[in-house]
Formats: structure tokens, sequence, C-alpha cells
């Protein structure tokens, strides 16, 4: 399968091409690490029109200017579009959801290459060491994003790296959440099942320590494969996903502790180990659904050995909050990629349109459009959207509507669920299903050791299309039809959406 080449590599390349296209970055100076930060980020996503521009900070209130952070890395059509090789050119988000969702089947289709190891001399990364009493967390401007956070939290826009000699896992890679404890010791939240959890059970089964490290500012693809999650079919796993997409070996270098390759192109690394079942008090942290989901618990306690960091380092953040929040619209984006091709493999036909919606961190409440082809369509389609890898954890509502009906409108979809779903007969009540312990709504029912984290919730099929056996005498919509009104919308662009002509936009070459 042939692919263009993405000659570029790091979060610096990344963020120069980000700043060709107009109104994509934006730097801002004097922003405390205290709230102040993390506020500004999240207040873009909630107010600034589209596209929300990712905030970098600098001459950061007690830290040495050029020591930045970044938000929201890859939160726009278009910086989503640069990081993975596609033209930064989208007004339209059905339109970059269909072109999406195209990238993602090449992605998920990627012939994986083998990571290159290089030198330490060649590793930007490792301009900056820092070992044993050197090592200090807080010689970063590391963030405290919320009032009620446990403390300060170096990793939220992270790579966690971990290994599992036994599935002959060289390296998988995850987006779990790291605070600093102390200048040298760091804490870590997995939630149940994730790869990185299973794989710090394998070592304390054996009563052996774990070799960890993470990355606080990676190449965007890299981050892409580590936060979406993939199947474990390479011993490299998100690494040579992402050679693979980029169509060349991406560099790492073998970590001087641990042995574990790190991105060379990183901003900041942290190496270390966490000692057979030791654990520390983690959180609470305000999360993807807008709430604090769990109070403090004993986590994996990580003894940091060594930092390293590039000259002028940039650490990657995200703020998870009451949504829209800085990374929600990508998420929605690949979440809603991942459930299409999920539903295309099961034989579901008529798909039409797949939305994890922002407002549910694109879990709690997903919109699915089909065009009915045989009664209980909609039901079928519903059901296995809820219950495939990425519908089944977390779900709570569970939308279909037909296909007149855009699913990343809500207008449109609280129209179809007004009009054309009957409560009595058109909501299908699911129990004791995969919930998660970050849900507020939920509660925990175990308390022992190998409990304390089971948690069930109950989902919600809402069938908001038109009942089949009414399609062809349902009222008729009262509009234009659809051809014409794309006709009228193009001849009339600059007046109803502000956005000129197709004729008259500039393509950026």
């Amino acid at each position: 399968m042939s692919r263009n080449t993405i000659d570029w590599i790091g979060l610096r390349e990344f963020i120069s091409r980000a700043e060709e296209v107009p109104g994509e970055i934006v730097h801002i100076d004097n922003a405390h690490w205290d709230r102040e930060m993390s506020t500004i980020s999240h207040e873009l996503c909630r107010h600034h029109p589209r596209p929300v521009p990712a905030p970098i900070f600098d001459n950061i209130p007690d830290y040495k200017p050029g020591f930045r952070t970044m938000y929201a890395m890859t939160n726009s059509m278009n910086r989503l579009a640069i990081a993975l090789g596609m033209e930064p050119n989208y007004h339209h988000e059905m339109k970059f959801l269909q072109d999406y969702r195209e990238k993602a089947k090449e992605m998920a289709d990627v012939d994986a290459i083998d990571p290159v190891f290089v030198e330490k001399s060649d590793a930007p990364v490792m301009e900056n060491v820092d070992r044993g009493k050197d090592v200090d967390l807080l010689k970063f401007p590391v963030p405290k994003h919320h009032e009620y956070d446990g403390g300060r939290y170096i990793g939220t826009a992270t790579s966690f790296i971990t290994d599992n000699p036994g599935m002959g896992r060289k390296a998988n890679l995850g987006a779990y959440r790291v605070q600093v404890h102390s200048a040298n010791e760091a804490g870590v939240y997995i939630s149940p099942g994730k790869h990185g959890a299973l794989d710090i059970d394998d070592y304390w089964q054996r009563d052996e320590r774990v070799p960890v490290a993470a990355s606080f500012g990676q190449d965007p693809i890299l981050f892409y494969y580590t936060s979406v999650g993939i199947e474990h079919t390479h011993p490299y796993g998100e690494y040579a996903h992402t050679g693979g997409l980029k169509g060349h070996p991406f560099p790492v270098v073998e970590g001087p502790v641990t042995g574990l390759p790190l991105p060379a192109h990183a901003e900041i690394v942290m190496e270390g180990f966490i000692e057979p079942h030791s654990t520390h008090l983690e959180g609470p942290f305000g999360e993807w659904q807008g709430y604090y989901g769990r109070d403090a618990d004993e986590e994996p306690l990580i003894k940091v050995e060594a930092v390293y960091h590039r000259n002028d380092p940039i650490m990657t953040c995200a703020v998870p909050a009451r949504p829209p929040y800085d990374y929600s619209y990508h998420k929605a984006l690949a979440r809603s990629a991942t459930t299409w091709d999920y539903l295309d493999t099961a034989g579901v036909p008529g798909i039409k349109g797949v939305w994890r919606t922002e407002a549910g961190g694109s879990r709690l409440f997903n919109i699915i459009c089909i065009e009915q082809r045989y009664p209980g369509h909609a039901r079928q389609a519903g059901f296995i959207a809820q219950h495939v890898r990425e519908g089944g954890y977390a779900n709570r509502f569970t939308v279909v509507v037909d296909d007149d009906i855009d699913p990343t409108s809500w207008n449109e979809v609280a129209w179809a669920m007004s009009t054309r779903c009957d409560p009595a007969t058109d909501i299908d009540i699911q129990r004791r299903t995969w919930s998660t312990p970050l849900d507020p709504l939920v509660e925990f029912h175990g308390t022992e050791p190998g409990l304390k984290n089971l948690t069930f919730n109950s989902r919600a099929l809402i069938d908001a299309t038109i009942p089949y056996e009414r399609i062809h005498n349902f009222p008729k919509v009262a509009e234009a039809p659809r051809e014409y009104t794309e006709e009228i919308i193009d001849k009339w662009r600059e007046v109803i959406t502000g956005v000129e002509s197709k004729e008259k936009e500039t393509v950026k070459e």
C-alpha cells in the first residue's frame, strides 16, 4: 500500500508547520503554572470560535524563560491534519471526518516498521541529562490544572512507556496521568485493563521491579497512537505504527537506566522503576467526564532515576475538564472513526455517520447515523455500537438517527429525538455493563484488593429513526431538498456562513 512519506519529526517541526496556518497557534507570556495556564486553555476551547488555537506558554513565573508548555496540541481539524500528513485546508467538520476516517483506515492498516536506535549524541532529548541527586521534576513548569487536584501533574499529554517480556512486548505506550510527589518521585494512574496496568501487574506477580519511562512532549503522531489505543501485533507497538505511517523508522534511543526505547526527539523524558507493590496516594484529579471521578487512592509509585530534556523544552499538557476541553475534539474524531470501522467490520450495512460527542467525553453519548434497509436495522446498529471495543467502555447513551440528520449537530439530533422517538417503545435499557472508576454516577461494588475498581453502569439505546413501517408515509420534512440547499449555500456562502465561496477559497500549497 503506497503512502506519502511524512518527512518531519518531533513536536517542534509540527509547531513550525502549524504556525504556517493562520489561527492555529497562539503564544502567551507570564501565565502562572498554578491553574492559570490550564484555565486559559480550557476557556479558549469553550469560547473561541473554531479553529481553537493551541496556546504555547513562555516566561512562566518561577521558571527560566524558554521552559515552555503547550496545550491543545491536535485539537483542531487542521492541526490534526498536519499531524497525520493530511492537507490542512478544512472548514467543515463532516468533510474532515470523512477524510479522517479514510486516514484512520490507512493508519490501522499501516505496515509497522521497527524503530531505529540512534546514538545518544544523535538524540536531541539527551542535550541535558540529570541523574541521581540532580533529578528534579519541578525543574519544569509542571501545572496544577484544577482547584481540587491532589497536586501538580507533569503527565497529561504523555507517552508512558512500559514493556512486557512475557508477552513479547518491547514497548507499550499509553496516555496515563503522572503526578509529581517529590523531586524524584511520581505516581501514575492507569485505568484497569489497560496495557500499562497489565504490564505492571505482570512484573508484580513475579515480585520484580517495573522499568518505566515517560515522555512529556513528543511527536504528535506518536502521541496519537499513544492515546487512541492499538492492538499490539508488533513488539514495538506504537513506535512501529508511527514509523509505518511516517514511511520510515521512528528514531529511539536506549534508556541508560531502564533499557527501554525512548523517543529520541522528545522534549522531556524521565526514567525509573516501580518497586514491587510500591504505591502512594495519587489524585484526586479533574477528569474527562468533567468531574473528579474518584478520590485519592494508592497507585504505583515511580522512583525517578534520570531526567533528560532538550534545550528550552516544551512540555505538552492536556486539561480534561467540563467539555469541551483541549483534547476533546481530537478524541471525538478518533473514536468516531474507530467505531465506524468496527460497525463495518461487524457487517452492519448502511452506516452514514458516527459521532462520539465532545459533551460525552467521546464515550458517554454517541450518535449513529444510518440509511434504514430492513426492520430492526436501527436497533442492530445501536446495540452493536454500544458493545464494540470503543463503544463498550463507559457508554451511557447511544442515539440512532436517519441519514437526513447530521450526527455532529446537536440541534438536528435533538429534533430527531423529539419527533421520531416514542419513549415508551424506542428506548431500551441495558444493565450491569462495562463502566469506569472515573464515572461520577456509578458506585463501587468491591472493596477487596482485586475488586476495588469493580464498577457497572446502565445504558440507553435511543432509536430516533423514523419507524421502519412508516418510512413511506411519515410526514414530509419542511425544508428544501439537500441538493438545492447545497447549491444555495455554495452560491451565498459568504452571506450564510461567513466563509467565501469555494471558487474564492485559497488552497495552501
